[in-house]
């Protein structure tokens, strides 16, 4: 048999604690209290410690919420440089230099005293533009010529000119990199003139040796000690060339 039980009700009134009525004795349940939080200064050193907006608002004399400090004060970009200038690209020296390439008899030594690699960088990438159109992938082989090119130059012309050479690195590839540009043209105009023709061989050797004579008076003008083996560094600077155009004609 089952046996009963008698439970009496717990009623939750809408307001105030729960009570438990019982045969007329009424016992509160309390309400868990929150734990134990400290005081908080109100006057504290601190401004985000003291959660008081008007406090944070108004000490602003310190180093992490003042607005004279260079982290909590307004960024001034006024005298920051361009970006350009920032990554050592000038582009009126690339357009003073290039411009200077484009007479063939008189070439201007001054512009180049700077040397750079950002107009010798475009240069090559115009060249592989006009190869690719011509359809020839060829920015591996060019790159690799202009590098060769480059320390092949730099150790005939210290060689030539022994102690009194003061070319560097840098500058030879700078002007072998601006004395590209005529062999640029060549790759441009080679897009309008029929292959395997005798008028395409002879365009391309006046651009071989405009770039030749270009080349030659700018090493021996930026560099010392290579006026008495000019023959010999135009010798070199005209294989140079002369292999780049072999890539425009074949």
């Amino acid at each position: 048999m089952s046996r009963e039980f008698a439970v009496p009700p717990v009623v939750f009134p809408s307001g105030g604690n729960p009570t438990v009525a019982t045969g007329g004795n009424i016992q509160q349940r309390r309400v868990p209290t929150a734990p134990f939080q400290p005081s908080r200064p109100s006057n504290s050193g601190i401004p985000f410690m003291s959660f008081e907006i008007g406090s944070a608002a108004t000490n602003t004399s310190g180093p992490i919420g003042g607005g004279t400090g260079p982290i909590g004060g307004a960024a001034n970009f006024d005298d920051e440089e361009p970006l350009l200038d920032e990554l050592g690209i000038h582009p009126d020296q690339i357009w003073k230099k290039t411009k200077s390439i484009l007479n063939p008899f008189r070439v201007n030594p001054t512009f180049h005293k700077d040397s750079d690699l950002s107009g010798p960088i475009f240069l090559y990438l115009s060249f592989c533009l006009f190869q690719l159109l011509a359809g020839k992938i060829q920015f591996g082989v060019i790159l690799g010529w202009i590098v060769v090119s480059s320390i092949f130059l730099y150790v005939v012309f210290n060689m030539l000119a022994g102690r009194h050479g003061n070319l560097d690195l840098h500058t030879c590839t700078s002007v072998i990199g601006y004395c590209l540009l005529p062999v640029v043209i060549l790759s441009a105009v080679s897009l309008f003139v029929p292959q395997n023709g005798a008028i395409r061989l002879g365009i391309s050797g006046v651009f071989v040796i405009w770039s030749t004579r270009a080349c030659t008076n700018l090493m021996v003008a930026v560099a010392d000690g290579g006026e008495e083996h000019r023959g010999l560094i135009a010798y070199a600077c005209f294989l140079i060339y002369t292999l780049f155009s072999l890539l425009v004609i074949f």
